[in-house]
C-alpha cells in the first residue's frame, strides 16, 4: 500500500496502479463490477460482504487482495474491519444496503429508522473510519438512486433519503477533505438485487426500459463501474452527485 498523495496518474497506463480500493458490499452487482474494473486498472482490491461463500467466489472473479465477511450495518464489526486494515487505503466504495419501500404510515419507528440507516447512517459510519484510513486525494464513493425522485405513496421514505443524499455527500466532502466524497445516483441497474426486488416482473421491466430509455438498453453494473473508476481517477471531483440511469428519470 502506498502513502503519497494521489495525482491521478501512474506509469504503465494503469491509473490505479499501487492504489487500494475497499468495497463495502462487493460480493455481487455494482460493487463486484467496480472491483473487477479497478483491478484491471492496477488497483489492489479488498472486498467485504455478509455471505462468506459468495464473497469467496467474488474475490476469485475480481482477483481480490483479501476479503472480510461481516455485516456492515453492525458498527462494532465495521470499526474492527477498518482497524485491522494493514495500512493506508486510497478508495472506499459503499454499495451495501438496498432501498426500502412501503407507505410511510404503514411503517413503525424501527422500520423507518432501518430504512434510513441502510444508506445515510452506514455512509456516516464508513466516513468516520475513512477519515483516518484514506490517503489525501482518495475517495469515499457512495451509492444512491434516481428512481425515488418522483414521489409516489408506495415509495415511502425512499424519496426523502434520495433527496437528502446529495447534500449529505457535499457536507461530508467538506468535513473529510482532502479525502474526496462523491455520490453515484443510479436508476434501474440490471443486478441480482433488482432481480430479487422485481421477481417475476424482471423481464417485463427490462423490455419496458429497452423500449423507453434514450440509450435503447438497460444500464448494467459495468456502466456504473466505469463511472466509479473515473471518479476515483479524477482527483478534481468531490462533493458531487453523478446520475447514471440511461435517461430513465425523464421517461418514467
Amino acid at each position: 500500500m502506498t502513502s503519497e498523495p494521489l495525482d491521478g496518474h501512474s506509469a504503465g497506463g494503469l491509473p490505479l496502479l499501487g492504489q487500494t480500493l475497499v468495497v463495502i458490499g462487493g460480493s455481487a452487482g455494482i460493487g463486484l463490477a467496480t472491483a473487477r474494473l479497478a483491478r484491471e486498472q492496477g488497483a489492489s482490491v479488498v472486498l467485504t460482504g455478509r455471505d462468506p461463500e459468495r464473497l469467496g467466489t467474488a474475490a476469485e472473479e475480481a482477483g481480490a487482495l483479501s476479503t472480510a465477511a461481516f455485516d456492515a450495518h453492525d458498527a462494532a464489526q465495521l470499526e474492527r474491519f477498518f482497524q485491522q486494515l494493514p495500512g493506508p487505503i486510497d478508495h472506499v466504495m459503499v454499495t451495501a444496503g438496498g432501498p426500502s419501500y412501503g407507505r410511510l404510515l404503514d411503517m413503525d419507528g424501527e422500520q423507518a429508522r432501518r430504512a434510513i440507516s441502510d444508506h445515510m447512517v452506514l455512509a456516516l459510519e464508513v466516513a468516520r473510519h475513512s477519515a483516518g484510513a484514506v490517503r489525501p486525494g482518495g475517495t469515499l464513493l457512495l451509492l444512491g438512486g434516481t428512481g425515488a425522485r418522483r414521489i409516489r405513496p408506495a415509495l415511502g421514505v425512499a424519496p426523502a433519503v434520495t433527496a437528502a443524499m446529495p447534500a449529505f455527500t457535499a457536507s461530508l466532502a467538506l468535513e473529510l477533505a482532502p479525502v474526496r466524497v462523491n455520490l453515484i445516483a443510479a436508476g434501474f441497474v440490471d443486478t441480482p438485487l433488482s432481480a430479487r426486488l422485481l421477481g417475476d416482473a424482471l423481464d417485463a421491466r427490462r423490455e419496458e426500459l429497452r423500449a423507453a430509455l434514450p440509450i435503447g438498453r438497460v444500464v448494467v453494473p459495468d456502466d456504473v463501474a466505469a463511472l466509479a473508476v473515473h471518479i476515483m481517477i479524477n482527483t478534481a471531483l468531490t462533493g458531487a452527485t453523478y446520475d447514471i440511469d440511461g435517461g430513465q428519470q425523464f421517461v418514467g
